[in-house]
């Protein structure tokens, strides 16, 4: 549910963080031959739809990652992109091998096995790229204002998998893959309005939010030849938006939330992934930037 909410305000786009790669280094328009693609959060909502997309831009010698903690949703979304890819239809390309990795990022067990799968694929010296799309997370309870927010546990919890295991797999994968003469490598975090103003009863997701906004930032400063891209979706039509609906403890922020609803200004989460897609192929984003669906 990344981007669960927008509100009108507008954010001018940042400039360069860093020098980067030369625009169109990245994946570019056309097939994405020998490509390590990576989407984490994809059983469901966005990731699911950005996998489908992603799916027939996957030229030969590609693989495609899926991980996400339910193991049935990904088997199904896994067999549905290797028909595609066996009939060559317009939900999968050619030769492209998927594989799944069911884990709990919320945990370091599941961490561990996530980072261990990444490891193992990015060995191969046969990629000659690297995306990786950091979607997994959470909304947290929404119920709660700030002064309800007293259990370490729980706000623990909720930053260990919103912010600590997006920047572990990120690390794990960039050190894995390595800076390979010729080869490009591309991160992705799927960001949120929240990332920019601050809503009520959201305090742990806008916090959570900023602050992969910020680790991204930083990655794209330290590291020239990454090129990184901080994507808010929009307000999404997903499970987590109805959540956002109906449990918001703060009246004014639900009724918001209700009135896109009834009115049709919820994103289907294709569209929103197709613009990702766009700003992928087109690669001249500046390295470290923000860029929410509505300014594109």
């Amino acid at each position: 549910m990344n981007g669960a909410g927008h509100v009108g305000r507008r954010f001018p786009t940042p400039p360069p963080l860093g020098t980067g790669m030369e625009p169109g280094s990245g994946p570019g328009s056309g097939p994405w031959a020998a490509t390590a693609c990576v989407v984490t959060g994809a059983s469901r909502g966005f990731g699911r739809s950005l996998a489908r997309l992603l799916a027939p831009q996957l030229g030969p010698g590609s693989v495609l990652l899926l991980l996400a903690r339910s193991a049935e949703a990904l088997t199904e979304l896994a067999a549905e992109l290797r028909a595609g890819s066996a009939t060559g239809s317009a939900t999968g390309s050619a030769g492209l091998r998927v594989q799944c990795v069911a884990a709990d990022l919320g945990c370091e067990e599941g961490l561990r096995t996530a980072g261990a799968a990444l490891r193992e694929l990015l060995q191969d010296a046969s990629f000659g790229r690297l995306l990786l799309v950091n979607n997994a997370g959470s909304l947290g309870d929404v119920s709660k204002s700030f002064l309800d927010l007293t259990d370490l546990e729980e706000i623990n919890t909720y930053f260990s998998f919103n912010i600590s295991s997006a920047l572990c797999l990120t690390s794990t994968a960039l050190r894995a893959f390595g800076a390979r003469p010729g080869c490009s490598r591309t991160v992705v975090n799927i960001s949120s309005l929240c990332a920019r103003e601050p809503f009520r009863s959201w305090a742990l997701y806008c916090a959570g939010k900023a602050a992969r906004d910020m680790l991204f930032q930083v990655l794209a400063l330290e590291e020239p030849g990454v090129r990184v891209l901080n994507y808010a979706p929009g307000p999404l039509d997903t499970d987590m938006q109805l959540l956002a609906r109906t449990k918001t403890g703060d009246p004014g922020m639900r009724q918001h939330f209700q009135r896109l609803q009834e009115n049709g200004q919820l994103i289907e989460s294709s569209v929103s992934a197709q613009k990702l897609l766009q700003l992928l192929q087109e690669d001249s984003f500046p390295s470290g930037a923000h860029l929410d669906f509505y300014d594109i």
